[in-house]
C-alpha cells in the first residue's frame, strides 16, 4: 500500500481523463459509469468481500472547495459509534467555528448547516496529539469511544495516514470518518487520474480492514456481518448525498 502512495506521489499529473479512469476500474472488474452530464463518476467495487464505492464530483461539504473525491463502505459496525480523523487544520477552524456558534446560541444553525461529522468535534473525546503519536501533528481526531479509535489507529493505518499527511497540501481537507454503521473518507481533488484513485483506494482499503479488525476485538461494536449489498446507495445515476 505505500508503495502504491509513493508512485502516486512521484506519479504523472491527473490529466488521463474518464476514459482512462474507466478502462482502470473495467479492468479490475469493477463497474463504472458517469453522472450528471460527464460532471463526475461513480466506481462500484469490493474488498475482502465487503462492498465500496468510489465518487467523484460537485463537493458536497462546505469545508471543500471545488470537486470532492468521495469513498464508502458498509460495515455493519454499531450505528452508534461514531469516529473521526482530519487534518488537523480544518480540525482547529471547524471546531473554533462550531464552538462560537453555540456560545452565541445559534445551535439551530449549526444543526442545520454544520456537517454532520463537524458537529461530532464538539460532541465526543478528542485524542491527544500524544494519543495519537506521530499522526497528531496533521491530524486530529475524536470518538464517541477513544479506545475504539486508538485501536484503529495502533495498526497500519497510521503510517498509511503519516505518509499522505506528509504529502498533502498542510490546508488540504481531509476526513475519514465512521458512522451509522459505515466508512466514509472525503478530499478535493479537482483533477481525478487513476494512479490517484489507486492510492487513495489503497488507503480507504486499509481503513476497511482495520476498522473490521477493530470491530472484531469489540464484538458489541460490530454487526455479525458486514454489508456486501448497501441498500442505503442510491440505484440512479445521482451521487449519494455522504
Amino acid at each position: 500500500m505505500l508503495g502504491r502512495l509513493k508512485r502516486w506521489w512521484s506519479g504523472p499529473s491527473a490529466s488521463a481523463g474518464a476514459r482512462s479512469i474507466e478502462h482502470w476500474a473495467t479492468g479490475r472488474g469493477w463497474a463504472f459509469r458517469n453522472v450528471r452530464s460527464d460532471q463526475g463518476f461513480v466506481i462500484d467495487g469490493s474488498h475482502g468481500g465487503v462492498a465500496w464505492r468510489i465518487e467523484w464530483g460537485a463537493s458536497h461539504r462546505p469545508y471543500i472547495p471545488g470537486p470532492e473525491l468521495r469513498f464508502i463502505a458498509e460495515l455493519g459496525l454499531h450505528r452508534d459509534l461514531h469516529v473521526l480523523v482530519l487534518n488537523r487544520l480544518l480540525m482547529e477552524a471547524s471546531e473554533a467555528k462550531v464552538f462560537d456558534e453555540y456560545v452565541e446560541g445559534v445551535q439551530t444553525r449549526v444543526d442545520t448547516q454544520t456537517p454532520t461529522e463537524i458537529r461530532w468535534l464538539v460532541m465526543y473525546s478528542k485524542a491527544t496529539p500524544g494519543e495519537l503519536r506521530t499522526l497528531g501533528a496533521r491530524f486530529g481526531a475524536v470518538a464517541s469511544v477513544k479506545p475504539w479509535l486508538l485501536q484503529w489507529l495502533a495498526g497500519p493505518l497510521s503510517p498509511a495516514l503519516l505518509e499522505a499527511g506528509r504529502n498533502l497540501p498542510e490546508a488540504a481537507a481531509f476526513v475519514l470518518s465512521i458512522g451509522r454503521g459505515r466508512l466514509a473518507m472525503r478530499l478535493g481533488l479537482r483533477e481525478p487520474s487513476s494512479a490517484r484513485l489507486e492510492a487513495w483506494l489503497g488507503l480507504f482499503q486499509i481503513a476497511m480492514a482495520e476498522a473490521r479488525r477493530v470491530a472484531g476485538e469489540w464484538p458489541d461494536s460490530a454487526l455479525p456481518h458486514a454489508s456486501t449489498r448497501p441498500s442505503v446507495w442510491p440505484r440512479d445515476e445521482t451521487a449519494s448525498r455522504l
